[in-house]
């Protein structure tokens, strides 16, 4: 069960290593025994990652402490879970306070020896996911293999399968059994019984209670039976069910273990060495020794280790496998790096400014694992059901033995027979398993997305959404004007392009540069400028070539006692279209217009397409006028429009419309869009580039795309819905396997299931939700749409308002 308590004073959340965790119910021991520890506010440990969220005091305890802990729990944990060599080496030091030194300095968190000795790891604490599937496998081998001669030599081998050679050097069939078995019960059982010990400790339950409790009573029963004289035994029942429990445990850990891919492949993306340039020198380090303000060269072909800024070089930069942004990036003196990227075909010199847990891909790691460690409010539910399906299993074998006992008339070894299956067939990993599997599937598949999910409310909360509202300035469109159109009244229409550009390269205003952009992309020649007066409101004048040229708005040239004649009808046709126009006069008269709007982003319209196809209303947000709002609406088939909102009032609009009954999606910068991302059901932050810690979004889109919005929905339902098949699943296999186990229908139809068919059922159980989340892989994502050829258009093109 998660451990929470009131919130008080400052918190922080870490995400730590809990290796060792074998079964889905295990979580427990870890969440109860942190949840009481003194500056713990709340723990969600996950099996499937095999790591633990903790929200935590800092004045109270530290990292350090918390590590600790786990592994008096019995599991290996080095710190926090984060790569190796992007770690931060002076993590543990901030936390215990101390300075570090030494091998500390390179290894403090990286170097599992320089916080645990072996003696503090037990168990399967000291083991990496795949050497506890190998471990697993080896264990279910040699219970498989001395199974088969206790099955021969048992009652059911001599009765059912005729078997009739006796048993080995002149002993009793029993005695024989007890001498195989004990290989099973001291090395394939005992991770069996202890963890039963480390729950029982925790003073919890879980599943290694109930199977140890199962094969503990059949072996005991059948130990005693055999020092005392021999009779009637279980030794095949509890060799056979250890065996059936490793097989089905081996094969759902197979397959849980790819559940965590997209975790794995993050935590592999950073190189584990920099090239570091030392007194001129270049020196290669481990990335784990990189500090701020060291200076790196990084090679063609080669990853960049740390986040940093460009001091010297040009290259184009493949930044998708941390952004998911599809088109390589250029960089150039200036320009920001993050780590991870790949280096396409230059050389580049970086100098370092984030480093360990504060570099992009630290923090985006941290994200994805604290989405996935995080439970939904239908996984909490099924955590206290599964602490009370232990107890009941528990307290069912209990009366199922006592039934049979004292009112069947059958004999003793029946009744234990029967009590045995009901504690092996309730086990609730099934249960455990049937909501963390399909979150980590669904995060690690958004995040290979660019789309990271806070939590599992936020994925849960996506899957319901019905109305999607989109602000349009940054996220339906560009956020930067360009030009859509060029009029001109007696001049040549390159050389009104020219004369204004040299003009616009002398301001800052985004209109003007975005006419100096259109100029440069038409290679139109540069003009030399003279006498240039900025007039602040209005525009800039000054001389081109001789001849005096005014750029602005209308003020301006009414300022120069400049009329616009022929012009003034084309001005305001394509105000009335959303356009933004500049005014262009030339010597004392009106020469011409240039049109400016924020163009759609590529993937807009196909956004607005995918949403529709999923049921789903998208309304536009904006603080711009209604034309230029309808415009943009118009070209995408946007539902509504709802337009001239000032910025502090859209948080009102969106509860306009969830008083309406919508479940609202926000679509914004996470910035100015803030009071409205959190006003809404789901608050999604677009266009955040590196910058994951957006404290109002509870999904972040690593791109600037509206694509990856019905992507977000769409993972949410899949996820969703592969949260509630496992979770039928599993209260449906309990629900029918629970009377068939007690023997329910034994008198009347001679249904009986032994206990060594209940622990396959139950292993199935679970090893089918595991499959079942994993097939969420396949889910069917939204696609770009073709790119477009690029065609420029022929001189003297006539003006077509973009939408018309």
């Amino acid at each position: 069960m998660t451990a929470q308590r009131t919130t008080t004073g400052p918190v922080e959340t870490a995400v730590l290593e809990v290796r060792g965790v074998l079964w889905a119910s295990e979580k427990a021991v870890v969440e109860t025994v942190l949840g009481r520890r003194p500056g713990v506010h709340a723990v969600e440990a996950n099996p499937v990652a095999q790591t633990a969220t903790v929200r935590y005091d800092p004045t109270r305890t530290t990292v350090a402490e918390l590590a600790g802990w786990i592994r008096d729990c019995g599991y290996a944990c080095q710190g926090r879970s984060v790569p190796e060599h992007v770690c931060d080496p002076l993590a543990d030091s901030r936390d215990t306070g101390a300075a570090p030194t030494g091998q500390d300095t390179a290894h403090a968190v990286a170097a599992p020896e320089a916080e645990v000795s072996p003696h503090e790891m037990t168990g399967h604490g000291d083991m990496s996911m795949a050497a506890m599937v190998a471990d697993m496998r080896n264990r279910f081998l040699v219970a498989a293999v001395l199974s088969v001669p206790v099955l021969l030599w048992s009652p059911i081998g001599r009765e059912v399968f005729g078997f009739t050679t006796p048993a080995p050097f002149g002993l009793r069939d029993d005695v024989f059994a007890l001498i195989l078995s004990l290989p099973v019960i001291l090395y394939s059982a005992w991770i069996f019984f202890d963890g039963a010990v480390r729950a029982l400790r925790a003073r919890t339950l879980d599943m290694m209670v109930l199977v140890a409790v199962a094969v503990g009573a059949g072996w005991g029963y059948s130990l005693v039976v055999t020092l005392t004289g021999g009779g009637e035994v279980f030794y095949e029942a509890a060799t056979v069910l250890t065996a059936f429990v490793l097989l089905g445990h081996w094969f759902e850990m197979r397959a849980r273990g790819g559940a965590n891919d997209a975790v794995r492949a993050l935590l592999d993306l950073a190189p584990p060495r920099a090239v570091v340039l030392r007194d001129g020198r270049e020196v290669e380090v481990p990335t784990s020794e990189v500090v701020v303000g060291d200076l790196l060269l990084v090679r063609p072909g080669a990853k960049i280790p740390v986040d940093g800024t460009v001091t010297d070089g040009e290259s184009d930069v493949d930044e998708s496998m941390v952004t998911g942004e599809s088109l390589p990036v250029h960089k150039q003196p200036g320009s920001d790096v993050v780590g991870a990227t790949l280096n396409a075909d230059g050389t580049l010199r970086i100098r370092a400014t984030k480093v360990g847990a504060d570099s992009a891909l630290a923090q985006i790691v941290a994200l994805v694992q604290q989405a996935q460690n995080s439970k939904a409010p239908g996984q909490r539910l099924a955590d206290r059901a599964a602490f009370w399906l232990v107890f009941v299993a528990l307290l069912g074998g209990a009366a199922t033995f006592a039934a049979w006992a004292l009112f069947s008339g059958e004999p003793l070894t029946m009744a234990l027979l029967f009590a045995i299956t009901v504690v092996v067939v309730t086990c609730p990993d099934a249960l455990g398993l049937a909501t963390p599997t399909a979150i980590m599937v669904g995060t690690g598949l958004g995040a290979r997305r660019g789309v990271l999910f806070k939590n599992a409310s936020a994925l849960e909360s996506s899957a319901r959404i019905d109305t999607v509202v989109m602000d349009k300035t940054g996220t339906l469109t560009k956020g930067e004007p360009e030009v859509t159109a060029l009029v001109t009244d007696g001049i040549d229409e390159h050389e009104l392009l020219a004369l204004t550009a040299a003009v616009e390269r002398n301001s800052e205003h985004p209109l003007a540069r975005a006419v100096v952009a259109h100029a440069e992309a038409r290679d139109t020649r540069v003009a030399a400028v003279e006498q240039f007066t900025n007039v602040p409101g209005h525009g800039a004048v000054a001389t081109v070539d001789g001849r005096r040229v005014a750029v602005g708005n209308r003020r301006l040239l009414e300022r120069e006692g400049i009329a616009l004649g022929d012009l003034e009808q084309r001005r305001d046709e394509l105000a009335e279209a959303g356009r933004t126009t500049v005014l262009v006069a030339v010597d004392g008269r009106a020469a011409g217009l240039i049109a400016l709007a924020d163009a759609p982003r590529p993937t807009s319209a196909a956004a607005v397409t995918a949403l529709h196809e999923l049921g789903v209303q998208v309304v536009m947000l904006t603080g711009d006028n209604e034309a230029t709002a309808r415009r943009i609406a118009d070209r995408l088939g946007i539902d509504t429009v709802i337009a001239d909102v000032l910025p502090g009032d859209k948080a009102a609009q969106i509860t306009r419309l969830q008083e309406r009954g919508g479940r609202v999606a926000m679509v914004g910068d996470g910035v100015n869009d803030a009071p409205a991302l959190a006003q809404a059901d789901l608050g999604i932050a677009i266009g955040a580039g590196t910058d994951v810690a957006i404290e109002t979004a509870d999904v972040v889109l690593m791109r600037s795309d509206p694509l990856d919005v019905p992507t977000a929905l769409h993972i949410g339902r899949g996820t969703l819905r592969k949260m509630r098949q496992n979770l039928a699943w599993a209260v449906g296999y309990n629900a029918i396997a629970l009377p068939i186990a007690a023997g329910v229908f034994a008198p009347a139809f001679g249904l009986v299931l032994r206990p060594e068919i209940a622990a396959l059922s139950m292993s199935g159980s679970s090893f089918l939700v595991a499959v079942n989340a994993l097939l969420l892989k396949r889910l069917r994502l939204p696609q770009p749409p073709p790119a477009e050829p690029q065609v420029r258009a022929p001189e003297g093109t006539p003006v077509q308002p973009v939408g018309r």
